[in-house]
């Protein structure tokens, strides 16, 4: 059975703005190996259409930017929206009956599946689907941008705390 995870970037304040502050090296490399291994991807639209990005080759990547589009690229994707009628490479729509589809990909697959958007994490936490939730701390106050809870938070109970990268601290609670 696979573990749906909720793990994102946020600042201090507990905002999550990807434009207010980026990982570093050693905190990307990180993510490349959490790619490597995840057995996929759920997005709402708008945080897929900003990961699209890894679809396109650029020039000016480098080696870790190659290897974590080539990660993001063999992963399976799901994306959850109504308003979208149709997704990238690698990517299944989720148009409606988020409950079931969720459910179905948590009997059907084994591993870790990422959840990435704090608005669509908030319905999965709402639905008792969120299996563990990983905060990656920065040590930055941004002031603004969307909150890494996107409404109240739910009953947590701290279970590890790792330092990811000299700066970056990652909580991992599940549900209490």
């Amino acid at each position: 059975m696979a573990k749906l995870v909720f793990g994102m970037n946020q600042s201090l304040d507990g905002y999550v703005d990807h434009m207010a502050f980026a990982p570093g090296p050693a905190l990307f490399r990180h993510f490349i190996r959490e790619a490597e291994q995840q057995a996929g991807s759920v997005y709402g639209s708008r945080m897929y259409e900003i990961m699209r990005y890894w679809d396109d080759e650029h020039p000016e990547w480098g080696a870790d930017e190659q290897a974590f589009a080539a990660a993001w690229r063999k992963q399976p994707k799901w994306v959850v929206s109504r308003s979208l009628t149709s997704v990238g490479p690698n990517a299944s729509l989720v148009a409606d009956d988020l409950e079931g589809a969720m459910r179905r990909l948590k009997a059907e697959r084994d591993g870790e599946i990422e959840v990435a958007g704090p608005e669509l994490a908030h319905s999965l936490t709402g639905l008792g689907l969120i299996d563990e939730y990983r905060i990656y701390l920065h040590p930055v106050v941004v002031g603004h941008g969307k909150p890494y809870f996107a409404g109240p938070r739910p009953p947590l109970r701290l279970v590890a705390h790792d330092l990811i990268a000299e700066d970056v601290i990652r909580l991992t609670y599940v549900p209490a």
